[in-house]
């Protein structure tokens, strides 16, 4: 049996490559699990992560069981956030697995001019695509022509104006 071809061709994943540094730097900060930092806006929904950053989990002893998540938001939302503590501690504690946040503290800064760099775990926007000429889309749509099913004549037609607009630049 031949050996499998990897796709990589020699390059390892991202993913393989930085996880066990973000691990290691997200631990320091108290975070367990570093899917809370990277999918904040997943977890807590797009309108909260808008405006708020988890900064810190801390273990205090004289708190009792259960540590305290520190979010940091600028003082115009920091009453929104208050409002939206338990329903905060509820999905974080669902990430975990179980009740590991006891408490959620709201801290109140400026939105610039942080001590430390803050990398942005947020997915960059997809750029436009350049418009097709249209020579090109009308010549994948009379390739794909005599397909009768019409999904399948319409999934062959982008197919087709992707590679001729890929081999044009």
């Amino acid at each position: 049996m031949p050996p499998r071809r990897t796709s990589t061709k020699g390059f390892k994943r991202t993913d393989s490559l930085l996880s066990g540094q973000i691990r290691k730097a997200s631990e320091t900060r108290g975070f367990a699990q570093s899917r809370l930092l990277t999918h904040w806006a997943e977890i807590v929904g797009e309108a909260t992560a808008a405006i708020s950053r988890p900064v810190e989990v801390s273990y205090a002893r004289k708190e009792g069981i259960g540590a305290t998540l520190t979010l940091l938001t600028n003082g115009a939302n920091a009453p929104m956030l208050e409002m939206q503590k338990e329903q905060l501690r509820e999905r974080v504690n669902s990430v975990y697995g179980y009740s590991a946040i006891a408490r959620v503290r709201i801290t109140q800064t400026a939105a610039t001019g942080f001590a430390e760099g803050q990398v942005a775990f947020q997915h960059k926007p997809k750029a436009a695509k350049p418009a097709l000429d249209p020579a090109l889309k009308r010549q994948a749509a009379e390739a794909a022509q005599p397909v009768a099913d019409e999904g399948l004549r319409a999934a062959l037609a982008r197919l087709g104006e992707n590679v001729l607009n890929k081999n044009q630049s």
